[in-house]
């Protein structure tokens, strides 16, 4: 099977990187070279002039016994006399001794009249060809003069950069290639990231798992894979709500019809038309719980802030007391001390506790509702009915699962409540009868404190 290996054109990440990559190489390259033959020029020019010193300090005193013999054995002439030409002439000292007036009294055969043209005084002096070093005779009034060609030294320099220059123009193409493969081995593990994701679709939001991801792709690996759970939860949920609705709607839906059919059948006859509206109300009863399911589980806007609880119960009774018939059902019961206070969303919470107490005044017939605020964060609703059988309770929470005759159970009202806890990471614990009671139904929601 062939790997498989990212394009490199000049528009792909492989490409870029190479360029890049061979940009700043050659580059810092470069500056390490310049950065070389400035040291290199330096150490050159230092040993050069070292070697100056050194020549005229040994020969200074053999080139004024020369000069002194030549004195001794001829009369002194108006020019310059010269000395003896020497043994290696291409390796020749290019000298001379001037007195204190300027005056030329002794040159190397080998020296050109213009190699010392430079003032006289003791220490290095550049013309345009030659470096003269100039030292005077410690008792006698002469100075000794040693010049060197500048040539020599500009020689030394350039054979210096261009074999540091040469072999980066040489290997400059093969770093090319070495980067290019480098980039295309590393960047593959990139192309593999992309044909996953891009293997992902609605029906298929798995998630991504590559192993052996660097850090960084790490993290956008991760990241993807949250994104794709948070549209496999979306999806979940647009496809709950419209099975749900199509389960819930459906008798509503087909009784309001049927009603108002048989209204206009029977000249609108009053009561067909109540039953219609009705029939209506139950709808309307209907998609509230679902549109309160479909928003529990999408966990939309769930805010995580310090709740009352004994405000939140008080709000919530507040709501059913306005009906004098619930009034005098409903009771709500805090404790004494500070008021609990949970970590939840106020609004889902209340969303909750509403659907039990509905579900307790439902099924409790015309007996007693409490709610209850308990220590640390429990909410109870408490209802003195029939309740239900072990086997009834053990599925209550499920979708759809009714227990009565009229068709709006425990389920979907607790299915509600019981999405509103998970997504708080709560505890929703029921119990029939409760504790203490000889019949009846009581659920509890158990939050974590703020």
């Amino acid at each position: 099977m062939n790997a498989i290996l990212p394009p490199t054109g000049p528009d792909t990440l492989a490409g870029r990187l190479t360029r890049t990559l061979i940009v700043w190489v050659g580059g810092v390259w470069m500056l390490c070279v310049l950065a070389v033959v400035w040291y290199v020029d330096r150490e050159i020019n230092h040993n050069f002039d070292n070697e100056l010193v050194e020549v005229s300090h040994r020969m200074f005193d053999m080139a004024v016994q020369e000069l002194d013999k030549l004195q001794q054995g001829n009369t002194p002439a108006t020019m310059p006399m010269v000395a003896p030409k020497q043994l290696f002439s291409e390796d020749a000292v290019n000298y001379q001794i001037v007195d204190i007036h300027e005056h030329v009294l002794l040159r190397s055969a080998e020296s050109p009249n213009d190699a010392f043209d430079v003032p006289l005084a003791a220490g290095f002096a550049n013309n345009q060809t030659w470096r003269i070093y100039t030292v005077r005779h410690p008792t006698r009034g002469l100075y000794f003069q040693v010049a060197d060609p500048l040539d020599e030294r500009r020689t030394a320099l350039n054979r210096t950069l261009y074999g540091l220059i040469i072999p980066l123009g040489a290997v400059l193409p093969l770093l090319a290639l070495v980067l290019r493969n480098v980039a295309r081995t590393e960047l593959r593990v990139l192309q593999q990231l992309a044909g996953e994701i891009e293997k992902r679709s609605g029906s298929d939001l798995r998630p991504i798992t590559l192993p052996g991801l660097p850090r960084e792709l790490r993290s956008v690996g991760d990241h993807v894979n949250s994104l794709l759970e948070r549209l496999s939860q979306s999806l979940d949920v647009e496809r709950a709500l419209a099975a749900n609705a199509a389960h819930e709607l459906r008798t509503p839906l087909a009784a309001a019809r049927l009603r108002l059919q048989t209204a206009l059948e029977h000249d609108l006859q009053r009561n067909d038309v109540q039953a219609a509206l009705d029939a209506l109300q139950i709808l309307s009863h209907r998609t509230e719980k679902l549109l309160q399911l479909s928003r529990a589980e999408s966990g939309a806007s769930l805010a995580r802030s310090r709740v009352n609880l004994v405000q939140l119960a008080g709000a919530v009774v507040q709501e059913f007391w306005k009906d004098p018939q619930i009034s005098e059902r409903l009771a709500l019961k805090v404790p004494d001390t500070v008021a609990p206070a949970a970590s939840g969303d106020v609004d889902a919470l209340a969303i909750a506790l509403r659907n039990l107490v509905e579900n307790a005044l439902r099924y409790s017939g015309s007996g007693r509702v409490v709610i209850e605020v308990m220590a640390p964060c429990t909410l109870a609703v408490r209802d003195f009915g029939p309740g239900v059988s072990a086997e009834q309770l053990a599925t209550l929470q499920q979708r759809h699962v009714r227990h009565s005759s009229d068709r709006a159970g425990y389920g979907l009202g607790l299915s509600i409540v019981g999405t509103i806890v998970e997504k708080h990471n709560a505890k929703l614990e029921l119990a029939s009868p409760p504790a203490g009671a000889a019949s009846g139904f009581e659920a509890r929601i158990v939050l974590r404190p703020a």
